[in-house]
This record gives C-alpha cells, sequence and structure tokens, in this order.
C-alpha cells in the first residue's frame, strides 16, 4: 500500500507510539484488503464503548493511548445511562469502569455522545460522498444508504485508529465497483412503522453481506429506512442497500440488473415474522434500537397519553434528543415510562435481569437473545404500548 512521507513517517514512530500504533492497524487492514492507499475522512464513530463488550482488556488498551483525534469523533452507545444508571439497577462496580472507559475517550478528544444514530444530532458528520470511519452497523447501513457517503463497518481499533490519524484505508465501500447492486429485493405488501424492521429482518438473512435494492410499493421515511437498515446489518451484514426512487442512486444507475440475484418478499412473511414472535408475556418494552428520534418520541407520547404502564417501559435515545424534547420526555415518563440516554438494550448489562422484552426493532429481535440474554419478541410501536399498558388488542 502506497504511503505518503507523512504517512511513512508516522509508521515509523516519528510522531510516538500512539499514532505509530494507529497507523499500523490501518496499514495492516489495506494489505488485508487490498488498498492502495489512505483517503482522508471527514467523521468517525467508535464502537467498543460499552464496559459489558470491552472489558477490563479493552479498557486497558485505550487508557494507554496518548493524543488527540484530528477530526469529529463520536463514541457508540455505552453500558448505561451515565446520569441514571442506578434506575437501570446497574452495580456501581459497573459504573465506575463504564465511567473510566469513558474518560478514556474523552482524553483522547472524542465527543461524548453515546449513540448509535450520530447523524440524528449532528448534520455536520457526513454528507454524500464523503468517506467515513463509522463503527456501529445501523450507523453504517445508514451513513452509506441514506446519506450516500462512504465507510466500512470499523472495528473499534480500526475507527479509533481512523480518528486519531484522520484517514482510513480505501477500500471496500469506499469504491465504486463495490457500491453496485448483488440483489433485487421486491416487496409484494403495503409497509409501515415496524414493517420494515420485519423487512430487514428476513432479507438480511436471505443477501449476507450483499447490497439489496428494493423495489417497494411504499416510500419509507427516514426512520423507517434506519429501520430497515439496521435489521439487516444484524440479521446479515449489511452496510449498503438502496430503495429504488428514495435512497441516492447506486455509481451506475443505469446498469443492467439482469445479474442480480431476484427475491420477493410477500405479505405473509412479513406477518409471519410477527406471529412468530408474540410478546404479550413479555415483562419489559424496550424501544429505541437505534436511537428514537424526535418523531418517534412525539410519537410514542401520543400513543401513552393519560395512561400509566403496567410493565417495565424503556425508550432510548440520544441525550442531545432528550435535551431537546424536554416535553415530549416529560409526557412518556408521565405514563411511568423512562427514557434512558446513552445506552441501548442491546449493550446494557442491565437487560439481562429480565426474561422476555418486547420490541419494535429487527435489529434488537436478532441481537437480544445472544447480547442481551433475554428472549426477545416483535411487534408495532402500538402493540408495544399494548402490551407496556397491559391492555389487550381486539
Amino acid at each position: 500500500m502506497y504511503l505518503s512521507h507523512d504517512e511513512e513517517a508516522i509508521y515509523r514512530g516519528d510522531q510516538g507510539e500512539t499514532l505509530r500504533r494507529m497507523m499500523e492497524i490501518l496499514v495492516a487492514l489495506g494489505d488485508i484488503y487490498g488498498a492502495e492507499r489512505l483517503v482522508p475522512v471527514r467523521s468517525v464513530q467508535i464502537a467498543g464503548v460499552s464496559y459489558k463488550n470491552i472489558g477490563d482488556a479493552g479498557l486497558e488498551w485505550i487508557s494507554d493511548l496518548e493524543g488527540q483525534v484530528v477530526v469529529p469523533s463520536i463514541l457508540n452507545p455505552a453500558g448505561m445511562d451515565l446520569f441514571r444508571y442506578k434506575e437501570m439497577g446497574i452495580s456501581e462496580e459497573f459504573a465506575s469502569k463504564q465511567q473510566e472507559t469513558i474518560e478514556a475517550y474523552r482524553r483522547l478528544g472524542v465527543i461524548i455522545d453515546c449513540t448509535c444514530t450520530p447523524y440524528q444530532i449532528y448534520d455536520s458528520l457526513a454528507e454524500g460522498g464523503d468517506h467515513l470511519a463509522w463503527s456501529e452497523s445501523s450507523a453504517v447501513c445508514y451513513a452509506n444508504s441514506v446519506i450516500g457517503a462512504r465507510t466500512n463497518r470499523e472495528g473499534g481499533p480500526s475507527a479509533l485508529a481512523a480518528a486519531l490519524i484522520g484517514k482510513t484505508a480505501l477500500y471496500g465501500y469506499h469504491m465504486d465497483h463495490n457500491r453496485q447492486p448483488s440483489h433485487v429485493i421486491e416487496a409484494k405488501a403495503e409497509l409501515e412503522g415496524s414493517d420494515y424492521g420485519a423487512l430487514g429482518f428476513l432479507v438480511g438473512k436471505e443477501v449476507g453481506d450483499g447490497v439489496p435494492l428494493f423495489r417497494l410499493r411504499s416510500s419509507p421515511t427516514k426512520d423507517e429506512l434506519k429501520a430497515l437498515g439496521a435489521a439487516m446489518a444484524a440479521s446479515g451484514s449489511v452496510a449498503l442497500y438502496y430503495v429504488d426512487g428514495v435512497t441516492p442512486e447506486p455509481p451506475d444507475p443505469a446498469a443492467n440488473y439482469d445479474g442480480c440475484e431476484k427475491i420477493s418478499i410477500e405479505k405473509e412473511e412479513i406477518e409471519a415474522v410477527y406471529r412468530e414472535h408474540s410478546g404479550s408475556d413479555a415483562d419489559i418494552v424496550a424501544l429505541g434500537c437505534p436511537h428514537c428520534s424526535a418523531e418517534e418520541l412525539e410519537r410514542i407520547a401520543d400513543l401513552l397519553a393519560g395512561q400509566k404502564v403496567k410493565k417495565e417501559m424503556w425508550v432510548c435515545t440520544a441525550r442531545k434528543i432528550k435535551d431537546a424534547c424536554p416535553d415530549l420526555v416529560a409526557r412518556i415518563e408521565s405514563s411511568g415510562a423512562r427514557v434512558f440516554c446513552d445506552t441501548c438494550m442491546v449493550v446494557s448489562p442491565a437487560t439481562e435481569g429480565f426474561e422476555k422484552m418486547m420490541v419494535n426493532s429487527g435489529k434488537a429481535l436478532v441481537y437480544l437473545p445472544g447480547l442481551g440474554g433475554v428472549d426477545a419478541a416483535f411487534g408495532s410501536l402500538e402493540e408495544c404500548i399494548d402490551v407496556a399498558l397491559g391492555r389487550k388488542r381486539s
């Protein structure tokens, strides 16, 4: 892989041991994937934040690093709400380790906004055509697909390396030829809300790490696109998708897709996801995977208006979203539900205290049994609210 004179100097260690190690990570990735050179990135989103996932070894590795990030860099969700962790049932021992992890990133100049939806709180992080180094699977999918930026699905160390160097290796989804569709998906149903999570749950299993192009009968909102990509990234490894007439086009939109595998998703298949993962017996309802937008908070507040939940209910969002919507948060919490920030049900050990969690997220449906140690149920937002309220649907 070609390195400029300045990059070679960093690789030799002329700018210190931390930057030498970071450049070593980027060069190793470039060599593995056949990158010709490094490319500057506009922003970075770093995984490896929850102490539940990184443990003492990860905390020690981060704490040993020195220097300052050179591009805007933001964190993935942590293992707890950084201020209300006691309400989640988090132990003081875990909380202490989690705060140490956050402070280690803070010392490196990383922005302490722990969210899987950085695009919802900072417009300046990514625009169409920008090269990025983002980590969280749903954020990567959204950046590539909805924003039209270019990023691979970075690991925590490689993302942090990109943040400190300001560059990443030029391979994978940074290249036009890797951004062409591999599958054409026709959804033979009118979709809304959580149906997009169900669709993504099904399609991710079918396409793996492919690049699906959707032909839909309905026009999804940004929140629905978020849910679609998040589910596919979890049930498969999708990092880029297209929705005909909705998202930015492929690099060669005039290409003939006859060589793509064709997949049809019937209405009955969507309905089966709900049926096979019903959740009336769930002991907790959790929303916000990926983190809720302001529009989603408003919808939740409207559905809860004037009522009291009978079961534990969490709503997860970015702290800046919560701070910008105090009236919506107050309305939600007046029902007995709680709005938590900085974390989500997938990465927090607090989830392990429950037996079955109901979600409206295809991503959470995939991850909760393995990562959260809890059975998962799936329903629409309205169904989730009904379960939380102890109300039976007709």
